[in-house]
């Protein structure tokens, strides 16, 4: 400090170089971003590209919102089909060996519907009303099975002796129909709760489908509104389709329907919870796997309509209560076909089904059905 003093031209220098230096390093640290700065860049090309798709179109919006729904619709299925399989590796070893005995018996088979058609040894002549009005016959039964998914089978045991008259009946009449489903069932008018208990256990180890139908051999059917109406619930895992009532509950002996366990449902008087009328109903496939696999201990009571809608009951379940599955006979369902709202089902409930079904089932068909090629004309 006490030296020679610097000259001007040296300090004006001296400026110069500290200022190019200064900028140099400020322009250094301006170009490198720092560690914080990295980690933000990809949240903000994230918040960027989310700004863009909801300043774009609205249509782009609602396809991601509909694919976004489409997802979760697909994971409950998912979900709901892996409940059903871990219920079924813990069922009972006798529940277990039942399911693998036909399991090995026959290949499963992809299908949209098993329409199962409960007959009896005496109803040949409602069988042959059938054939001849709204159910596919031969070939075309077998098409209607490849090519669209619909299985049909008129379902019945055997009789006491088997290996009998009865069952020969059947064995010939197989031979010319190709069209029966053979169950290990005893048959006999009360014993329709374990019949239709034996149904859904024995067709679920042969067609793995989306529905699984019960329908009286009383009964006519349009098959396109029934497949059509299946179709709008084929999204939802736990659907029980018919026709819901709630009837008194029968406690005096002697009368048709008697309940004998009536006391389980309170005092004198009261009605049954909510059911599917028994000429016809639907359930799906998740609850078709739940009888499967839980069948030795469903109750059974006097009547197969009250016990499937007891099996159903303590289940998270969607009851569909479908009108067009219960229209009555002419001029019911003639009308309502008229005015463009054919039925799925037509009987008559005097009778629980048609009466003089054998002598009718022509007039209800061609006064009331779709016309045969309907079924052909569904998209599924």
């Amino acid at each position: 400090m006490r030296g020679k003093p610097a000259s001007g031209k040296a300090i004006f220098f001296l400026c110069i170089a500290c200022f190019l230096a200064g900028t140099l390093f400020t322009g250094q640290m301006w170009t490198r971003p720092s560690n914080h700065e990295k980690s933000l860049l990809p949240a903000r090309r994230d918040c960027d590209h989310k700004r863009k798709l909801i300043e774009g179109r609205p249509g782009d919006v609602m396809e991601e919102v509909t694919k976004t729904h489409q997802a979760i619709k697909s994971l409950d299925k998912a979900v709901s089909t892996l409940e059903m399989e871990l219920t079924a590796a813990r069922t009972s070893q006798t529940g277990g060996q039942h399911l693998r005995q036909h399991a090995s018996n026959y290949n499963i088979q992809k299908a949209f519907v098993v329409i199962g058609i409960n007959t009896a040894f005496s109803s040949k002549r409602r069988r042959d009303s059938i054939r001849g009005t709204w159910l596919p016959k031969g070939k075309q039964l077998k098409e209607l099975e490849k090519e669209k998914g619909i299985v049909i089978r008129f379902m019945i045991g055997h009789s006491t002796t088997p290996g009998g008259i009865l069952d020969k009946a059947i064995d010939a009449e197989e031979a010319e129909h190709n069209d029966f489903l053979r169950l290990d069932h005893v048959e006999g008018y009360h014993e329709l709760s374990t019949k239709t208990r034996l149904y859904f256990s024995t067709v679920i180890s042969m067609w793995d489908a989306d529905f699984y139908v019960k329908v009286d051999d009383d009964v006519h059917l349009n098959l396109g509104m029934l497949v059509s109406t299946l179709a709008k619930y084929r999204s939802r895992p736990r659907v029980y389709i018919g026709c819901m009532k709630s009837g008194p509950v029968l406690y005096q002996k002697g009368v048709k329907y008697h309940e004998a366990e009536h006391w389980k449902f309170g005092e004198e008087g009261n009605k049954y919870f909510r059911h599917a009328t028994g000429q016809i109903y639907a359930i799906s496939k998740d609850l078709a796997t739940y009888i499967s696999i839980n069948w030795p201990i469903l109750h059974r009571y006097a009547n197969e309509d009250v016990s499937l809608g007891s099996w159903l009951l303590g289940l998270e379940v969607e009851h569909i209560d479908a009108r067009s599955m219960c229209c009555g006979t002419p001029p019911d369902c003639d009308w309502k076909a008229r005015t463009g709202n054919v039925c799925v089902a037509s009987f008559d409930w005097s009778c629980s089904g048609i009466c003089k079904s054998v002598d009718r089932m022509k007039d209800i068909h061609k006064a009331c059905g779709e016309g045969d090629g309907a079924v052909w004309n569904v998209e599924l």
